[in-house]
């Protein structure tokens, strides 16, 4: 996968870079770089994420999307140093931390204009599933597996995963995840449809890739309007999703690929999409 080193320190001292960026052929792609840590996410490593989130909104010549990390750990979960002692803290702090920590994450993903894609190359807890399960697709190493580890520690499910899961795989489905916290291999997940595919790990790579590049030579106007209106859905009803949708389309028609797209079926011939 194409990358490029990013300041930012490690915690741990290591000369590595935390986060890995480079964009290739109108792919962004964004690799966390904490293998020794199951790449376990810095407040620094977030920050970077959403930051590079928003660029790929903004930025025309990006269309697409990876997230992916290196070595066996896809993301362990938030990296907890720093955080106050439980005796430091006030009431809020908690609230305030998630609000604007992982949840921040989690909401940036969801935002982004542009078709995001999932690459877990091994294993995602906590945070770390709930940030694979709100990119737009998800291939999954066959070795992978996801964890709502939150109930193992005592706690509840943060990072938007009472509001994901439910959505993706129903409510007692979703509350069997979370109220064991049993792993969950790659082709389970798969089954219950968290995971679009799974693949033998040393294909993950050239599946992201070739994925990544059909969204990237897209309608990207077109694919971002369709994300908004299915993320919507979930939440609105019937007559504000018909409206929303009738309004996309107005939107989109305004666009130079949707007007190439209607002109390529007329003209019989494939389209050739720029992204605007």
């Amino acid at each position: 996968m194409p990358s490029s080193p990013e300041d930012i320190a490690d915690p741990c001292g290591s000369p590595e870079p935390l986060i890995l960026h480079a964009t290739d052929n109108g792919v962004s792609w964004i690799t966390l770089n904490r293998p020794d840590a199951m790449n376990a996410v810095t407040r620094d490593q977030r920050e970077r994420i959403i930051a590079l989130l928003g660029e790929a909104s903004a930025d025309p010549a990006v269309r697409a999307v990876v997230l992916t990390a290196t070595g066996r750990g896809f993301c362990a979960g938030a990296d907890l140093r720093g955080a106050p002692a439980t005796g430091d803290r006030v009431p809020g702090d908690v609230a305030r931390t998630i609000r604007l920590g992982a949840q921040r994450l989690i909401a940036a993903v969801l935002d982004c204009e542009k078709p995001v894609l999932a690459a877990v190359n091994g294993t995602a807890a906590g945070i770390g599933a709930h940030l694979a399960f709100a990119c737009d697709l998800v291939l999954a190493a066959e070795s992978a597996k996801f964890i709502e580890v939150f109930v193992r520690r005592g706690l509840v499910p943060d990072g938007g995963g009472a509001y994901l899961l439910p959505r993706l795989i129903g409510p007692h489905r979703a509350k069997e995840l979370m109220f064991f916290g049993d792993a969950l291999p790659a082709a389970d997940a798969e089954r219950l449809g968290l995971v679009n595919r799974t693949v033998p790990d040393d294909e993950l790579a050239e599946t992201a890739r070739t994925w990544a590049q059909r969204l990237a030579e897209g309608p990207t106007r077109a694919i971002a309007l369709t994300k908004q209106l299915v993320n919507e859905s979930m939440d609105d009803g019937r007559a504000t999703a018909f409206a929303a949708e009738a309004m996309a389309q107005e939107i989109n028609m305004t666009t130079r690929d949707g007007n190439e797209g209607v002109a390529s079926f007329v003209g019989r011939r494939v389209p050739k999409y720029r992204g605007v």
